[in-house]
């Protein structure tokens, strides 16, 4: 027996299809707007703390600029709330949606080939599983006798490096100014406290000062606030940091292969 199908669909706001900024993070948004928190936001939104922060700096990251800004003193002791900037975007994504509803309720008839419409569905719902993704542009490109070093200038002085084969260089289009993701999974970088420049085969040295410290029973999640505003994330055993004496506010690089980069860019 056929029944009619509605089509229903949420926002995802982004330079490509990884669902960077969703109806969740701008609900957050609009919470700590709100609240004056971030603890509370998270609780009003139903996500964990970890995850709350993890939003924001994902969403730092991509846009370039400042969403949330922390306040000091006061009556409450501080708190956080939205930049200009964080409040301009709560406000086009809400109006962005408001249009999306009106544009799906014309199209909800006929829809009622399911399997067609499920498989379409598990295409676009393809997500990275890349805990750093960085958003740059390319600014050099060296040639190699088999790979190529590809170098992304992210938001602000920040650079990468990427080996990536010839044919890979050809098949994404890579020239100077190309906008590029870059993904690199946490459990590559590694973390180390040396001020010194010692010899260690690593093309990528990211130094930072530490800005989160999530505690497991064997590991932890340490993330890493650059010189440029970018934020990077590594899982380090707790052995390592207690051996390391990692603490919030402390100085790290973050130290991963260019080989352990993934670059790709939009359709």
């Amino acid at each position: 027996m056929s029944k009619t199908m509605n089509v229903y669909g949420g926002i995802w706001m982004g330079r490509d299809e990884d669902a960077q900024i969703s109806d969740m993070r701008i609900s957050l948004f609009e919470k700590i707007g709100e609240s004056g928190s971030i603890t509370q936001a998270a609780k009003t939104v139903g996500v964990s703390y970890k995850t709350a922060w993890d939003a924001v700096d994902a969403m730092k990251n991509l846009s370039g600029e400042a969403l949330v800004e922390s306040l000091t003193g006061g009556k409450g002791g501080g708190g956080t709330r939205l930049t200009e900037a964080g409040q301009k975007l709560v406000k086009i994504y809400r109006l962005i949606q408001k249009e999306n509803e009106r544009f799906l309720s014309g199209i909800s008839e006929g829809m009622d080939d399911f399997d067609n419409l499920y498989k379409l569905f598990r295409r676009l719902s393809m997500k990275s599983s890349a805990r750093n993704q960085f958003f740059g542009k390319v600014t050099a490109i060296r040639g190699g006798s088999v790979n190529a070093e590809v170098e992304l200038s992210l938001n602000g002085e920040d650079k990468i490096a990427a080996i990536i084969t010839h044919e890979s260089l050809e098949h994404l289009g890579l020239k100077i100014g190309t906008e590029v993701w870059a993904l690199v999974k946490a459990s590559w970088v590694i973390l180390s406290t040396e001020d010194s420049d010692f010899k260690i085969s690593v093309r990528n040295r990211l130094r930072g000062t530490v800005s989160r410290l999530t505690k497991g029973s064997v590991n932890s999640d340490v993330v890493l606030t650059l010189a440029g505003g970018n934020t990077v994330s590594a899982i380090v055993t707790n052995d390592s940091i207690e051996h390391m004496g990692l603490e919030v506010g402390a100085k790290a690089c973050a130290l991963f292969k260019a080989s352990s980069v993934i670059l790709g860019v939009a359709a």
